[in-house]
């Protein structure tokens, strides 16, 4: 059975830091790209960050772009996102997920990922 659980998030003021892990179970981690999403009240669920197989690429929401870093563990099937300098806006419901092979151009993009978790509340206070 396919199983992302994220954790790490909670409630920092605005310039803090979280890092978001997500453990990956149940399917070969390494061999799928992982992305994090995230969903706030009224809003469209977002792509934040992705990595590709093996850490080589890597996509950023312009929103996010200088601050937070994706990064992935093929050992320890372990995905995370280091968040720094969060500002209230960033305030959501954060998903880990997992790509669908094959991967295009749209590698990133909700519509490839087929594994999701059940999210964790980040929320930024001004």
């Amino acid at each position: 059975q396919v199983q992302l659980v994220e954790s790490g998030g909670g409630s920092v003021q605005s310039g803090g830091s979280l890092r978001l892990s997500c453990a990956a179970s149940g399917f070969t981690y390494s061999n799928y790209c992982m992305g994090w999403f995230r969903q706030a009240p009224r809003k469209e669920r977002e792509a934040v960050a992705a990595v590709y197989i093996g850490g080589g690429g890597t996509y950023y929401a312009d929103s996010v772009k200088g601050r937070f870093t994706i990064s992935r563990d093929n050992d320890k099937n372990t995905l995370y996102l280091q968040m720094n300098s969060l500002k209230p806006e960033d305030t959501a419901m954060y998903y880990c997920a997992a790509a669908l092979p094959p991967y295009g151009n749209g590698w990133y993009a909700a519509q490839t990922y087929g594994y999701w978790g059940q999210g964790t509340q980040v929320t930024v206070s001004s």
